[in-house]
């Protein structure tokens, strides 16, 4: 592990996005109407995302186990496309960087496994670090 002790905390967030894209229209309607044999996805997902983010030092040998001081997840769906926006935030030595993309990860891959018996078409796609705020570097800042 990266010796940290001598960095200064500072606010620290992470925007990081997944793509979850469905091979039919229908199931995107039974996302929406929440009849999905797994249950109502979109909240499923969402908890298993806060896991995935505070769960994120447990199962990635490097990362520092951190504070989550919080952790949003939202959708956008837009044809067969559900994007996955996840929004995470702290004040310490290090970014959230990771645990933002871990969750992303985690959303993407629990819609998945609600989603295969409906639709053996969906693939994830896109899992990449939108932006990064404090510390020495901030990337996507426009």
């Amino acid at each position: 592990m990266v010796d940290i002790t001598q960095k200064q905390s500072t606010h620290r967030t992470a925007v990081a996005q997944a793509v979850v894209k469905v091979s039919r229209k229908e199931t995107i309607e039974a996302i929406r109407k929440g009849t999905v044999p797994k249950g109502d996805v979109l909240s499923m997902s969402r908890a298993a995302g806060f896991l995935g983010v505070k769960k994120t030092a447990d199962l990635l040998p490097d990362c520092h186990p951190l504070p989550v001081e919080y952790c949003g997840i939202d959708y956008e769906m837009e044809g067969l496309e559900i994007k996955i926006i996840i929004t995470v935030k702290t004040f310490y030595k290090t970014g959230v960087e990771v645990e933002a993309m871990h969750g992303a990860s985690v959303v993407a891959l629990t819609m998945y496994d609600m989603l295969k018996p409906l639709d053996k078409g969906v693939e994830i796609h896109y899992i990449k670090l939108l932006k990064k705020t404090g510390g020495k570097s901030d990337i996507g800042n426009q």
